[in-house]
């Protein structure tokens, strides 16, 4: 027999649990990288790499300003040789000289300790990938790793890291330990398989050597090219660093994602999805094209998860047979009088039977209430209504006359 549902009293109403719709982010201790600070609470940072060859000075100084003009706070260049790491410092002086002081990491490759100690001297924060700083050749022949084994090539690794460290410890500056499901370490695959726990203890490894000699300055990542994967390896991190007390920042990135839509959609489903449960200090969209698309695509994530606020926030329906004007037309009038407007929200409805209610948290509303009109709100108040014709620049004069519009 159909029953009616419990009708809602104001007893019922009090008992109803409270729901919390900002994010909580995790705890973790400032990491300085120049004049941008990574984790401690401070906004979420946004990276990229440019893909000039670091021996291009120009060309590279040209690709970090134009990325830095856009938005990206932290810029990574490749550095696969020594004359790679000595073409950096000229890359940075002439930065400074030309344009501003960005700040700048080097992605350091094989038995890179030599290279690494070079760019330590130039730039802000170094990155190494512990599946590559000691790199061994695989054995084809191997069939397990003896605890002897394992731990000689432990002691190999804190030698070869111990200056690196050193260095960066008594400069002030930062180390990313960046660890890539696609590269680990043969004896971490041996001891731990191809899994998200292997990734985690190649990163403990490293810490543990970096904290014996009193830095930490440090920031890290586990990045994979399967979401899943990659999802996975980053909570099982934060677990593990609960359990020792580690308050590490997090870079988040999904390697490889490719291009396109597919590219942004994968992206963001691992990215997104980690900041969500107040995972991640700072994130990288790793895109098959031109640098510059990644920075767009990190802050509408950001954006999007109310983590910062670096654009106008439009409100839209999707359209219906309710409808009373293109909506997609009238949306894009909108967007391109007012886009400049960072930090309004901006609502777009196509009738009153969700406008209203919908936009009821943006701060202006533009919605067909009736055939060939347009009813102007401010928050949940109609102001005015005028001709369709009219609805953009009369939306410009409500914003004027609140004394929030600015030239484009």
């Amino acid at each position: 027999m159909q029953t009616l549902p419990t009708p809602i009293t104001a007893n019922t109403l009090s008992s109803q649990p409270t729901f919390d719709t900002t994010i909580k982010r995790r705890k973790t201790r400032p990491v300085k990288v120049g004049n941008v600070t990574i984790g401690g609470g401070h906004p979420v940072v946004v990276q990229s790499m440019i893909n000039e060859d670091t021996l291009d000075i120009d060309g590279s100084v040209a690709a970090i300003r134009r990325l830095h003009e856009i938005g990206c706070e932290i810029v990574r260049v490749t550095v696969p040789s020594m004359a790679h790491a000595k073409a950096l410092a000229e890359i940075k002086q002439k930065l400074i000289k030309t344009y501003q002081d960005v700040p700048i990491v080097a992605d350091v490759h094989h038995n890179g300790m030599k290279i690494a100690l070079e760019v330590a001297k130039h730039i802000e924060k170094v990155r190494i990938n512990p599946g590559l700083y000691v790199f061994e050749k695989p054995n084809p022949n191997r069939t397990e790793y003896t605890k002897v084994e394992f731990d000689e090539i432990g002691e190999k690794i804190r030698e070869t890291l111990e200056p690196l460290v050193i260095s960066l410890r008594d400069q002030g500056k930062a180390m990313r330990i960046g660890v890539n499901h696609g590269s680990l370490a043969e004896r971490m695959l041996f001891t731990y398989g191809d899994t998200p726990e292997g990734m985690v203890q190649s990163a403990i490894e490293f810490l543990r050597i970096c904290e014996s000699l009193d830095f930490r300055n440090l920031v890290i990542s586990l990045k994979a090219s399967r979401v899943p994967v990659m999802i996975a390896a980053y909570r099982l991190m934060v677990q593990r660093m609960d359990e020792l007390g580690m308050d590490y920042p997090l870079h988040l990135g999904v390697t490889e994602a490719g291009d396109g839509e597919y590219g942004r959609i994968k992206s963001t489903a691992g990215i997104a999805t980690l900041l969500a449960d107040g995972i991640g200090d700072t994130i990288r969209v790793s895109l098959t094209e031109s640098p510059e698309k990644e920075i767009p695509v990190c802050y509408s994530i950001l954006q999007a998860l109310g983590l910062r606020k670096t654009m106008v926030e439009y409100v839209a329906c999707p359209s219906c047979g309710r409808t009373l004007f293109n909506l997609e037309e009238v949306l894009h009038k909108v967007r391109e009088a007012t886009k400049h407007l960072t930090g309004l929200d901006i609502a777009v409805m196509g009738c009153i039977v969700n406008g209203p209610g919908e936009m009821a948290d943006a701060d202006y509303g533009y919605v067909g209430k009736t055939p060939g009109y347009i009813s102007l709100y401010r928050g949940r108040e109609e102001i005015k209504k005028v001709p369709e014709e009219q609805g953009v620049e009369e939306l410009i004069n409500l914003i004027k006359a609140d004394g929030r519009w600015v030239e484009p």
